[in-house]
């Protein structure tokens, strides 16, 4: 920290005189300076550039006096005009122009004050240039803390200053790898994190949430990683059905649990059209920990979702979000471009990328509401081997429906699917969904002994309502009625030649895929 002119007396105007000073000719080599009482010695000139300071004599008898090079200029204190000191000049009243006098006339410089500035209350005297009271004597100096006030500021700064010098140095010396001393925070000892946090959520999951890894049988070529979860304690693993489909004929599949263990497992059932499938470990461990199933029909738009799984190969992957949308119909591919499956999914902004498929979609509470299957795209390309990553939009099977659908692959190793018996327009663009026209005699589009056919419907209807909802596609409806189970009676609108119609169907079956 520096200091402007520290250690020199800082240049002050001079003290302004009781009265002008009177010129003394330079023809006259005894005239003293106008600036020195007689008697005095001539002070020598001051050298070039040399700020001098000057000092009023003592008290009487005068004596010539000394001035300190450090003491600051101090103004004399004025005479009173009613008491004329013998051989000056009088001075004029505080604040009255001087007479002028004649030139080399005595009276000049005033007589000394009886009691020096500097004498009177501290070095200095009054304030500066502050004007004199009626008795000749400068105003009372003011009371307050001012001076304390900076002096604590300046100590303040300088402290500062002094501390931030410190601690540039200590930087300095713990860079220069000497005589250093590292100070690290302490960490409390027992850190524990609420079990209903999403970490504590994430810490009881991970163990019941495998990586898949399926390969076709030799000679295919075609293999996949994706995610799946402990359904129950004899081994089961809940996945999707495209995860795996490539090792159903003949393929191995492998699942690996979040500690490392790895074990080989066989497909048991799968459901291409709910996307949807069940595997089962060859020599499961013991202590298998399933997964709490929760309630998706009770799900409500903004819950908290948490997705986990193994995007890109990625293992053992948590991701958090809310539940965007409920009941949105998504029709999905298998990756081979021939089959799709339908599904009324539950929306999540969670990341979900590819791997993460078959994953559980856990609630607040850490209980399963979905299966993670499929993802909405911006475009192709990026990371992953050209595959498209998250933009925020991922579709989950309410678990309500993969729960129906794996109790049936686990008994009977087939999937049942809950059916109208009629043959919808997938291309139609319509607002609702067509009954197909064309493509096959008319006992197939619309089985005459189906819940449709005998609810009134032909070829060529437009269905616009499904169990009270609205209806404005075939691949809507297809999803709408898998939600639903075989035997299930629900209300039905269509419209033919513009005019609806309302009526009750019972939901039919049908056992396997197509």
């Amino acid at each position: 920290m520096s200091t402007e002119n520290e250690g020199t007396a800082a240049p002050m105007p001079p003290a302004a005189p009781s009265a002008p000073p009177v010129p003394v000719a330079a023809s006259t080599p005894d005239a003293a300076p106008a600036d020195r009482i007689p008697g005095t010695p001539a002070a020598p000139a001051p050298a070039p550039g040399v700020e001098q300071t000057q000092q009023l004599p003592p008290t009487a008898p005068p004596a010539p006096p000394q001035a300190p090079d450090h003491a600051p200029p101090v103004p004399p204190a004025p005479v009173d005009p009613a008491a004329p000191a013998q051989g000056y000049a009088q001075a004029p009243p505080y604040g009255q122009p001087a007479p002028a006098a004649a030139y080399g006339a005595e009276g000049w410089p005033p007589p000394p004050p009886a009691v020096p500035a500097y004498g009177a209350g501290g070095h200095g005297g009054g304030t500066w240039g502050a004007p004199l009271g009626t008795d000749g004597t400068p105003p009372p100096k003011p009371k307050g803390k001012g001076g304390l006030i900076v002096g604590v500021l300046v100590a303040a700064l300088l402290a500062g200053g002094v501390g931030g010098g410190i601690g540039y140095w200590a930087a300095e010396r713990s860079e220069g790898g000497s005589g250093s001393t590292t100070i690290t925070a302490s960490t409390p000892k027992d850190l524990k994190r609420d079990s209903g946090s999403i970490a504590g959520l994430a810490a009881a999951s991970l163990p019941s949430v495998v990586t898949i890894e399926a390969s076709a049988s030799a000679g295919d070529g075609e293999g996949g990683t994706g995610t799946g979860f402990v359904y129950d304690q004899q081994g089961h693993i809940l996945t999707n059905n495209h995860v795996v489909a490539s090792a159903a004929n003949g393929g191995k599949v492998s699942a690996t649990f979040s500690d490392g263990k790895k074990y080989e497992a066989e497909v048991i059932g799968r459901a291409q059209g709910y996307d949807v499938a069940v595997l089962k470990l060859k020599n499961p461990p013991a202590g298998l920990k399933p997964l709490a199933l929760g309630d998706s029909d009770k799900v409500a738009v903004g819950d908290a979702t948490i997705a986990i799984g193994a995007p890109f190969g990625l293992s053992n992957t948590v991701t958090t979000g809310i539940v965007s949308a409920k009941n949105r119909p998504v029709a999905s591919g298998d990756g081979s471009g021939s089959k799709n499956s339908y599904m009324s999914a539950l929306q999540t902004d969670a990341s979900i990328n590819p791997g993460n498929s078959g994953g559980p979609l856990l609630d607040g509470r850490g209980a399963v509401i979905g299966i993670n299957s499929a993802i909405q795209s911006a475009g192709n390309g990026g990371f992953g081997g050209g595959q498209a990553g998250s933009i925020g939009l991922g579709f989950a099977i309410p678990i309500n429906q993969a729960k129906n659908v794996a109790q049936s692959l686990i008994k009977t190793g087939k999937p049942v699917y809950p059916v109208i018996s009629v043959s919808v327009d997938l291309q139609a663009k319509a607002d609702g969904a067509k009954v197909s026209e064309q493509g096959a005699p008319a006992n197939e589009l619309v089985d005459p002994n189906g819940p449709a056919g005998k609810a009134g419907l032909k070829p060529g209807d437009l269905i616009t309502e499904f169990g009270g909802k609205p209806v404005d596609s075939g691949p809507t409806l297809i999803s709408m009625i898998w939600t639903y189970k075989p035997g299930d009676t629900v209300k039905l609108t269509y419209q033919r030649d513009g005019k609806p119609t309302t009526v009750d169907i019972t939901l039919g079956s049908r056992v396997g895929d197509k």
